[in-house]
């Protein structure tokens, strides 16, 4: 961990800017932000009109003066201004005056592993304009690990995979540090993609943007699995008529359409573990993988990893919401170093 412990300790608060939502974690107060990454904002004056779930429910059904934005890309900031200006609404005013008067405000702030310089500075630059007179920032991989409950200060290996929206990053730790990682751009918008491009080519029907979600909860049950029913109905809009139809959606089609941006995934363990000391492999047989992250609730997706390498995997109790907890595990103390006793003479 490039960041100490102790540093971390010091900070007040700690933000987890992803690509599909927002999450504040508040020293003392626990969990106080969890929306959507999205803001809506009038074109005409510049004024924003929503933030978070409200702005995400806009998406698609706005007038030509309102455009929907989401500054954080792959959990990256790619828009400065209007991070900040999203931050301060979801925060509030009450929150962020009893953060005013901290003396010194310091924030911690989850990074993708293997950031860039301009990233980097793009989330030092985004909190420090919400008045954080430093910023210490963390890897995702390093924060999800703690706040799921691995053991990551040990000498013992621990396999994480998080499965964000345009990303998944898999990830060996030990002793507080990432061993060997890979960073891939594959997550659940590309599987959100692989649906509707399978609807239009096969079916000649365009979703709603925020129709692909219950097509994958259509899947529960059997997600990957050949279980199940074979056909599900779906509704959209004809691509040739712009007329409301509805269709019957072969399932296993479905499945093979997901399996192909997952394939990359299962290609990324595999070089993970190809990288990995033998030592720590070992290890990872018996503890195996833990996923992180709203794109591990994917079902069937754990099956598929466990078929694909012969690893146990596991689902975090809260998948969702594990790098933010994990950086307020760190901030309030709650995950210890392992402390090396000096060799005596």
């Amino acid at each position: 961990m490039t960041v100490s412990l102790e540093q971390l300790q010091r900070c007040h608060i700690a933000v987890d800017l992803g690509a599909a939502r927002t999450r504040v974690y508040v020293k003392g107060l626990g969990l106080v932000v969890d929306e959507p990454s999205v803001a809506a904002v009038n074109t005409r004056t510049g004024s924003l009109i929503a933030v978070g779930v409200l702005a995400e429910q806009m998406t698609g059904r706005t007038p030509e003066y309102i455009r929907v934005v989401r500054p954080v890309s792959g959990g990256t900031v790619v828009d400065i201004e209007m991070a900040q200006r999203m931050l301060r609404h979801l925060l509030g005013d009450k929150l962020r005056r009893q953060l005013r008067r901290k003396p010194r405000l310091r924030a911690a702030a989850c990074i993708p592993h293997e950031a860039d310089p301009l990233a980097r500075r793009a989330t030092v630059e985004t909190l420090t304009g919400l008045g954080a007179r430093r910023v210490e920032l963390v890897d995702t991989l390093i924060a999800a690990a703690a706040g799921c409950g691995l053991p990551v200060e040990q000498p013992t290996a621990t396999m994480i995979m998080a499965c964000g929206a345009a990303t998944t990053q898999i990830a060996v730790l030990s002793l507080g540090s990432i061993v060997t990682a890979v960073r891939l751009p594959v997550g659940g918008n590309a599987i959100d993609e692989a649906v509707i491009q399978h609807l239009r080519q096969h079916h000649a029907l365009m979703l709603p943007s925020q129709s692909v979600r219950p097509l994958q909860l259509a899947l529960h049950g059997n997600g990957l699995q050949l279980t199940g029913p074979a056909l599900t109905e779906i509704h959209g809009r004809d691509v040739a008529t712009g007329l409301a139809r509805s269709v019957q959606v072969d399932t296993a089609a479905v499945r093979k359409a997901i399996h192909t941006p997952l394939t990359a995934v299962l290609d990324g363990v595999g070089k993970v573990l190809r990288e990995c000391p033998p030592d720590l492999v070992a290890d990872l047989a018996d503890r195996g993988i833990m996923m992180v992250g709203g794109s591990a609730l994917l079902p069937g997706l754990d099956e598929m990893l466990r078929d694909a390498t012969g690893m146990p995997v596991h689902i975090a109790d809260r998948p969702d919401v594990c790098s933010v907890l994990g950086l307020g595990a760190m901030l309030d103390g709650r995950i210890q170093p392992m402390v090396l006793d000096p060799l005596a003479g």
